[in-house]
């Protein structure tokens, strides 16, 4: 049998990949990725330089990784519900094998792909990989999708048996000799119009096993006192790793269990459950990318104020912590959960600006821009998710900062104007005296947390009871 494994954004793995095996183990093999000029064109690339710079380190490595086991990666420029029917006719496939995906984009290309293949004879098989459980396959007791994570997570729990991750192929079989193709190089940072960026994580399947046996080796057993902490590196940083596939979740849900029972652990895959839980809500509600989960917050009157954003965005709302998130972002792709939350919750909240500003931002610019769950975040955040935090709980910056950033470590790095600022005045650096915040080039906060949090509340209680009338 010719099987066509077509490799998409978020499997980029030789381990732990069930199209491969399962190709492997039928006979021929052809790997697949086709370049969608949706993506990969020059401007769509720039808008998505961190993302980008990742995943065409992991192709790299991919094409590596099937190089070693005697195959290669097949690179086709084109859209791809017409590349893959069109070449799998063109080179008498028997199937073409795949992950699944959750976006409603994903699924609609899955759609037309199917209905060209079925056209033609061929077979199109999605498999399980981007989740532990198939997504819509977790219900209640009524038989409908969750909407509070606690009972979903523990019916996780109870159907949970990921099974063996599938090793990696001992060989494949070298391409068949009348394969021919258009095949194209995967085009380089600088051919996109890149610059390298050297603070970025490293991607590829090497890098990402590597980061979690790092993990699983130390920082994990203390999981649960320090993965708030802001100032520690308390967290698996595995998050662009699982959005790109270059792990499996279930290697990293196996690899976190292998360290033994323990409060940590049991913490550490509640938060991949959380992820979970945010893939398996997009399935079922596939326009939460466009609309609130708690349809009373849709038409909320947010505010249009372009100076506020600006000081957001780049870090200069004069709050500490919000400021460090806003340019760790931009220079890491990359920011902690908890400086996330705030940054959130200040936008929406304290400036009371469109959280999906905000979403959008941060799908640019993050690294593990993972579209499920980057919507939950800022839904949560806003108050108007699923199982959201209470949209009339507003985070202070000031008391959030000195929780989980108490000697100031993140904010120093992150906001250096502040680097010589006393402990007792870095989450608070308009109370230091004048003479010393004369040298900081540090602005005032942008609104007063006080007034900022009465302005909201009464808005979101106006909103609310004209929604109610």
């Amino acid at each position: 049998m010719r099987s066509i494994v077509w490799f998409r954004g978020k499997d980029l793995r030789v381990a732990d990949h069930e199209p491969l095996a399962v190709a492997a183990a039928a006979g021929e093999v052809i790997p697949l990725f086709v370049l969608d000029p949706w993506f990969f064109q020059p401007e769509r690339a720039q808008a998505l330089p961190h993302r980008m710079q990742f995943l065409l380190e992991s192709l790299g490595a991919l094409e590596a990784s099937l190089a070693r086991l005697g195959s290669r990666l097949l690179v086709v420029p084109g859209r791809s519900v017409e590349v893959v029917p069109r070449l799998a006719a063109h080179w008498r496939a028997d199937q073409v094998l795949a992950h699944r995906w959750v976006e409603p984009f994903g699924r609609e290309r899955d759609r037309r792909v199917d209905e060209g293949l079925a056209r033609q004879g061929i077979a199109f098989r999605l498999f399980e990989g981007e989740t532990l459980l198939p997504p819509g396959s977790v219900r209640n007791g009524q038989g409908t999708m969750f909407r509070v994570f606690t009972p979903f997570s523990r019916a996780c729990r109870m159907r949970l048996d990921p099974g063996p991750a599938r090793p990696v192929p001992g060989g494949l079989p070298p391409l068949p000799g009348d394969i021919e193709a258009a095949t194209v190089a995967v085009p380089t940072l600088q051919e996109l119009g890149l610059p390298l960026n050297p603070g970025l994580q490293s991607g590829g399947e090497g890098a990402a096993q590597a980061r979690l046996k790092a993990f699983v080796g130390g920082p994990i057993k203390a999981y649960e006192p320090d993965r708030d902490r802001m100032d520690r590196p308390g967290t698996s940083r595995l998050s662009a790793d699982l959005k790109f596939g270059t792990l499996s979740v279930r290697t990293v849900w196996q690899a976190a269990a292998a360290v033994g029972p323990g409060e940590s652990v049991q913490r550490y895959h509640d938060e991949l459950l959380w992820r979970e839980f945010s893939h398996h809500l997009l399935w079922e509600w596939p326009d939460l990318l466009s609309k609130s989960f708690r349809p009373e917050f849709e038409g909320f009157p947010w505010r249009e104020d372009e100076r506020a954003w600006q000081a957001w965005t780049e870090g200069r709302t004069g709050y500490p912590v919000v400021d460090a998130a806003a340019r760790q972002l931009l220079a890491e792709g990359f920011v902690h959960n908890r400086a996330r939350m705030v940054a959130a919750s200040f936008l929406a909240k304290h400036l009371l600006l469109d959280y999906r500003r905000g979403e959008a931002h941060y799908l640019r610019w993050l690294t593990d821009g993972d579209w499920a769950q980057n919507n939950a975040g800022w839904q949560w955040s806003a108050g108007c998710g699923c199982d959201a935090q209470p949209w009339f709980r507003i985070f202070n910056p000031v008391a959030q900062g000195l929780k989980f950033d108490p000697e100031g470590a993140y904010v120093k790095r992150w906001v250096p104007e502040l680097a010589s600022c006393p402990t007792a005045f870095i989450h608070e650096p308009w109370k230091a005296p004048k003479a010393l915040r004369a040298g900081w080039d540090y602005p005032v906060p942008v609104v007063d947390h006080a007034v900022a949090r009465a302005r909201f509340l009464a808005t979101a209680k106006g909103h609310l009871r004209r929604g109610k009338a």
